[in-house]
């Protein structure tokens, strides 16, 4: 059962956290007055999610949330406080690596966003050490909910980039993992809100900031849950560019890892010849011209040419 443990030592707090919760029956709500029963109802329960508050007496929450992390590492860690304090922000992401950080008084539709990102979240790090394929495609699929044009886009990219990495010569063990980053390559959109998602138009500096954040976050998940240097790369380096420009590091040419160049192209590819919330999908022609005219910025020249041969072939033969 997915569930939320909530620590606070205000009765009045932890009975209003209770109260979001008391129509839904897809979460547990438990809930502890101190630090110390904290750590005891985690020794004895399987907590996805546990959301602490920072000032409590005996047991300050960063040292609370320290210890959630050490003893339990694939517990998600959200502080709450009513200390809006860059300091403690950063302490809270220094010592307890927490997921989230947020300010009383509390948005309830905010909280409960935040809190089932932090459940999925925990669900995939859980999931992906399974090391089960079937796995890794079911909850691609499920990320995919998220963002309802996206439906299909992961299976699509990963049957693209293993084209194209079959056709580039690699080895079968290395393509058997790029298929696997191709699915899970926007596994980190966990965290970034549904309305910035499916948002039809331009975001704002904050929302492109907040979606700017996926790939170091689906990154940490995969790293976390132990899986290959390749699947990592592909999912940390997809929005890298050929020049510089890319994000989340700026790496430039050869130095974005190949695996993460393959998918790239397969991931522009498929976002281009695909309905998305700004646009409808363009037309064939006109998305290899795209690809054309991206190549000086965004591609490896060589990977790009030999993919677009690979799709206009495949293109004829279907036609």
């Amino acid at each position: 059962m997915r569930t939320v443990l909530f620590v606070d030592d205000e009765q009045p707090i932890l009975n209003a956290l209770g109260r979001i919760y008391l129509e839904r029956d897809d979460v547990r709500c438990m809930f502890a007055a101190s630090g110390q029963e904290g750590l005891k109802i985690m020794e004895q329960e399987e907590v996805w999610v546990v959301v602490s508050d920072y000032l409590m007496p005996s047991m300050r929450g960063i040292e609370f949330l320290s210890k959630v992390k050490n003893h339990w590492p694939h517990t998600v860690r959200i502080m709450m406080t009513a200390f809006a304090d860059l300091s403690i922000a950063i302490d809270a992401i220094n010592k307890s690596e927490a997921f989230r950080f947020i300010t009383k008084p509390w948005n309830n539709h905010e909280l409960t966003e935040t809190i089932d990102e932090a459940l999925m979240r925990y669900q995939l790090i859980k999931s992906l050490g399974s090391k089960d394929e079937t796995v890794y495609l079911s909850l691609a699929q499920a990320i995919e909910l998220k963002d309802h044009y996206t439906k299909g886009h992961c299976d699509r990219v990963a049957h693209y980039a293993v084209a194209l990495a079959r056709s580039a010569g690699l080895e079968q063990s290395q393509i058997e993992e790029i298929k696997y980053g191709s699915w899970l390559h926007d596994c980190g959109k966990i965290g970034v809100p549904e309305r910035v998602l499916n948002f039809p138009g331009s975001l704002n500096v904050d929302d492109m900031e907040s979606l700017m954040q996926h790939p170091r976050w689906g990154s940490e998940v995969a790293r976390q849950a132990k899986m290959s240097e390749t699947v990592i790369n592909v999912i940390l380096y997809h929005h890298e560019r050929f020049d510089g420009t890319g994000y989340p590091s700026g790496l430039k040419g050869y130095e974005i890892p190949l695996e993460a160049r393959i998918v790239a192209i397969a991931d522009v590819f498929d976002a281009l010849y695909s309905d998305r919330p700004y646009r409808k999908a363009y037309s064939f022609e006109r998305t290899i011209d795209i690809m054309h005219e991206m190549t000086d910025t965004h591609f490896d020249p060589n990977l790009v040419e030999l993919f677009l041969m690979l799709a206009e072939r495949e293109v004829r033969i279907n036609e």
